[in-house]
């Protein structure tokens, strides 16, 4: 028997792939990291680095840093050598200047940049006040998830649609099937149908240099195209994820826990979620939905009222008649009961 493991499954040479039983496992929280990194990885690197006579302490705060600032996965792996570095960093100056004499080192954050330099990760930032066209979709990557922005403008011209980002073709698809769908209740939203010949669309998901793909920023980008289209603006203490038909139907995504985990460390309130992908709330720990609202929609309508920044959402929705509307969502305590 052998087993393997690995982050990406595409990676995976397909003759390969196909002789293997595949087992998903979620990546680590902070919070597991940290208990991992206590326990475990800490006591190892003072060991392996030559330290076992002295009391090496890092506290919570500044573990967390090393965890959130200076490294980007999934597992340990990367955590892991950073530790090590510190260790390192601590048995130069043994060497150097002999140790302290109580025989202790309680490393500090500003050691941290002198052991490791500057800080490599500070999280991706959301805007403070609603905004036109950009909306908080959640991606997941092979080190986790991630807050993915989408941006929409529109320029005067005849009808063009531009789509950037280094998208993969079924995200690329994802856009063309959410365009379709706001076409197709332009109405109801009250555009013109003559609007769509006399300007242009550019649809972008920043960082262009990092590919990406996958159906789940389906429902982001309706939103984001509803919103650049009327100038109705998007709020941004909202994230969401879910794949969308022509129809406006909002499909399951996977990698929920490490989506929601990612919400939550970007500082996002509320979290909207597809219908179907309820079953999958109760193994989220309790850590990451701690301060997190989870709004849970079966049509794009109800990811629309309440995304977008409305004076008045009941009279919104009742314009958007073209499918049934579902009044359900799903907070903490309703998945706590």
């Amino acid at each position: 028997m052998f087993i393997m493991t690995a982050n990406d499954l595409s990676r995976i040479p397909g003759p390969l792939r196909d002789r293997m039983e595949i087992i998903h496992l979620s990546g680590y929280t902070p919070v597991e990291k940290l208990e991992i990194g206590k326990r475990y990885l800490l006591k190892k690197a003072v060991t392996a680095n030559g330290l076992p006579d002295y009391d090496v302490q890092i506290s919570d705060p500044v573990m967390l840093k090393i965890i959130r600032g200076y490294s980007k996965e999934a597992g340990v792996r990367e955590f892991e050598r950073l530790v090590n570095t510190v260790c390192r960093k601590l048995a130069t100056e043994v060497v150097t200047n002999g140790g302290p004499d109580n025989k202790k080192f309680n490393v500090t954050a500003k050691q941290l940049t002198k052991f490791l330099g500057p800080q490599k990760y500070d999280g991706t930032d959301v805007e403070a006040e609603p905004q036109v066209g950009l909306v908080n979709g959640l991606a997941w990557t092979s080190v986790g998830g991630e807050l993915l922005n989408i941006e929409v403008v529109t320029v005067p011209g005849n009808g063009k649609i531009q789509v950037t980002g280094k998208l993969g073709e079924v995200m690329q698809e994802s856009a063309k099937a959410a365009l379709s769908y706001v076409r197709s209740v332009s109405a109801n939203l009250g555009i013109d149908a003559e609007w769509y010949t006399k300007n242009d669309i550019h649809i972008h998901v920043p960082e262009g240099a990092t590919p990406k793909d996958g159906p789940s920023a389906g429902i982001t980008m309706v939103t984001a195209l509803a919103s650049a289209i009327t100038g109705i603006k998007v709020r941004q203490d909202v994230a969401m994820t879910g794949e969308v038909t022509i129809r406006g139907r909002v499909l399951p995504i996977g990698g929920l826990k490490e989506k929601m985990l990612a919400a939550k460390q970007a500082g996002i309130k509320t979290v909207v979620i597809p219908w179907k992908n309820k079953k999958d709330l109760p193994e989220i720990p309790p850590e990451i939905k701690s301060g997190l609202t989870v709004k849970a929609c079966e049509h794009v309508e109800d990811v629309l009222k309440i995304a977008l920044d409305l004076q008045d959402p009941e009279t919104f929705m009742k314009h958007m008649t073209g499918l049934k509307v579902i009044e359900g969502s799903v907070g903490l305590q309703d998945i706590a009961n």
